[in-house]
């Protein structure tokens, strides 16, 4: 066996020193359609690229350096692209693969003999860190600028991911692989371009499990660590530690970005920044180009006759796409945590996964990101920022797509389709099988609002009314209403979560500047920052005087007059129907595949990541298997943990997360 091991390492370091080359353009290999996939000797040498991008939009060549020398920091005028060179990494090691994602590229699982699929992990492991390039594969950055936190920042780019090519499939499909943590590139600025394992095992698992969960999202293929390792400052509190450097096999029909169109922008008059490709009208157009009939072929075929109705159908649809992918965010209690425009996919993809999180406790004022502490991405304002990003492409497009043309399609079609898709999914969630009703908007909104009043579970809760009894006079009501109450916050939950934030001296003395200075305090930009500190401060008090029992009875008070308020329009959605037993089977069945049971909590995560880093990767697999059935409690069940770690820290993963999870910091 370590015979066979080190011959097939030493023909895929062959494959590395023949595929690590650089030039202008490769020839055009054959398109993708109808094109049959030749036999494969190995388990990833079948993959055909056809990499249109690179053909097709205008690529930079690094200017000439030492052999092997990084990419350096610089500005990437006149270019879509720029070609980099994979870092190698120490002693790769595969942490977890996904069959899904890896089967859209027409790859099997590896093989099941332990020889070969131990031989097929350390080729995924070395292919997939960067460490060695596929026949085919032209290693480019992207260039894109974006604006982050509401300011434009000039040119960002691809500083720690980096395009492979495209891979075309035997069905006719074409897909983008990307490298995220491969090194550094022209557009790392002051970063080294590699990610670590705990961000890593984050993005890989919560972007297959938005998929299953049937949201769409960029795709997570495979999970690759190292004994290399780079030095971060985790919480930004001045102690620095060593982590492994990891990198994520992404995969997606492309990985343009709204930020793709703002290479073009001129000097923002807020920040003095402007774009690199300032003046490239010609470069916006072969970008529009491209992305429309690549990606939009039935409005480029549509509009083959008029340039100006084609660009404004096709920023229509990528406006319907945003709305319908917040608004399934919403529906699930997912929070970005970073929607600058540079995350925001032009396909309508969840695009760049970071400070994610899924609620916990409803609090639609909820901020995933501990970096940004105005609450600008908070979960509830997501719909409203999409929209914000939404309106900057259209800025970005002209004069290809005049500005007031841009800005009517938006104000046509977001707040609207946003609500159409949101109620549609929210009624699906409640179980409501019948015809629609105007209370409907009004009914969901109080459930939110009790869960809000009762520190309710998102999750949960909305798992648990599937097992509502919808005969009246049910003994089974009081039993539920338990079931309910069980899912809403404790006094100690509570008092961690409203905990102050700020020293008391510190609050007065800027409570103080507010009164003697208010131009200065408005000009440091705390007000919202001291408003929500004073409600902490209110709200802790009355939680002091509070005991558990006149908790519960409040919380059970709360549900029942929802509960009330829903059993009344269920038996509105019972009117008239004929076979009572049916309507509720169904009812059932669409509420469980609408309301999932897991979410990638953040202290699953992080038991996955500390066992990870431990060296033991089997956490991470298992959460992944658990994750690709969110709606099936049976068909995840032999993924459920057993037993309780060292640590005490192993639980369900359906339980609602420990107190110590309310300490996860995440930037």
């Amino acid at each position: 066996m370590a015979a066979r091991r080190a011959g097939l390492g030493a023909s895929l370091a062959a494959a590395r020193a023949r595929s690590l080359t650089f030039g202008r353009h490769r020839p055009p290999r054959a398109p993708c359609r109808g094109a049959a996939m030749e036999p494969a000797p190995r388990w990833l040498a079948g993959l055909r690229f056809d990499n249109r991008a690179l053909r097709e939009l205008p690529v930079e060549v690094p200017p000439p350096g030492p052999e092997g020398a990084p990419s350096a920091p610089r500005p990437v005028p006149g270019a879509c692209f720029s070609r980099v060179r994979p870092a190698p990494l120490r002693q790769p090691r595969l942490v977890a693969l996904s069959g899904p994602a890896l089967a859209l590229l027409g790859l099997g699982a590896p093989p099941a003999a332990r020889e070969a699929e131990a031989e097929a992990e350390a080729e995924a492991a070395l292919f997939f860190s960067g460490n060695a390039l596929l026949p085919g594969a032209e290693p480019a950055a992207h260039c894109y600028c974006g604006h982050q936190f509401g300011q434009f920042a000039g040119q960002l780019g691809d500083g720690a991911a980096m395009y492979l090519g495209e891979v075309c499939t035997a069905a006719g499909e074409r897909w983008e692989l990307q490298l995220k943590g491969a090194g550094p590139t022209p557009f790392s600025r002051q970063a080294d371009g590699r990610k670590v394992l705990r961000s890593s095992i984050r993005e890989f698992l919560c972007s297959e499990a938005m998929f299953h969960l049937g949201i769409p999202t960029t795709r997570a293929g495979a999970c690759v660590t190292s004994e290399s390792t780079v030095v971060r400052d985790v919480f930004y509190d001045g102690n620095p530690k060593y982590e492994q450097c990891t990198v994520v096999l992404r995969i997606a029909s492309t990985f343009i970005r709204f930020g793709s169109f703002e290479i073009f922008k001129s000097t923002d008059e807020h920040t003095g920044r402007a774009g690199p490709s300032v003046g490239r009208n010609d470069i916006r157009v072969q970008l529009l180009d491209y992305v429309i009939s690549s990606f939009y072929p039935e409005i480029q075929a549509a509009h083959a006759g008029d340039r100006v109705q084609r660009n404004a159908a096709f920023f229509r649809e990528v406006t319907r796409r945003t709305a319908r992918m917040v608004a399934e965010w919403q529906c699930v209690g997912f929070c970005h945590g970073v929607l600058n425009t540079d995350n925001m996919s032009i396909v309508g993809l969840t695009l760049d996964y970071g400070p994610f999180g899924f609620l916990d406790r409803y609090d639609p004022d909820h901020v995933c990101n501990a970096s940004d502490g105005a609450g600008r991405y908070a979960y509830s304002k997501q719909p409203e920022v999409c929209k914000w990003n939404l309106q900057k492409l259209a800025e970005a497009l002209q004069p290809e797509l005049p500005l007031e043309l841009g800005e009517a399609v938006l104000a046509e079609e977001f707040d609207a389709e946003f609500r159409r898709h949101y109620l549609q999914k929210m009624r699906r969630k409640l179980g409501l099988v019948g015809e629609p009703q105007e209370e409907d908007a009004g009914l969901a909104a109080q459930l939110l609002e009790t869960m809000h009043l009762t520190g309710a579970d998102f999750t949960n809760t909305f798992y648990s009314l599937s097992s509502f009894p919808v005969e009246p006079e049910s003994p089974d009501l009081e039993e539920f209403l338990a079931v309910l109450t069980a899912q809403c916050a404790s006094l100690e939950e509570l008092r961690l979560a409203f905990r102050p934030q700020m020293d008391p001296r510190q609050l007065s003395m800027m409570l103080m500047l507010a009164q003697s200075n208010p131009q200065l305090f408005a000009l440091m930009g705390t007000r919202a920052n001291i408003t929500r500190e004073l409600e902490r401060v209110e709200q802790q008090a009355r939680l002091e005087q509070l005991g558990p029992a006149e908790l519960q009875s409040r919380n059970k008070e709360h549900w029942a007059s929802w509960l009330q308020r829903y059993r009344a329009r269920l038996d509105k959605d019972m009117e008239g129907v004929g076979d009572t037993a049916a309507w509720q089977a169904e009812r059932v069945r669409v509420m469980r595949a609408n309301n999932p049971k897991y979410v990638l909590r953040n202290y699953i995560a992080q038991n996955a990541i500390e066992a990870a880093e431990g060296g033991d990767f089997s956490e991470v697999r298992r959460v992944l298997k658990l994750l690709e059935t969110p709606y099936d409690s049976e068909a995840a069940a032999s993924a459920e943990p057993e037993g309780v770690g060292a640590a005490g820290r192993r639980r369900s993963y359906s339980s609602k997360p420990p107190l110590w999870a309310a300490e996860l910091c995440v930037t």
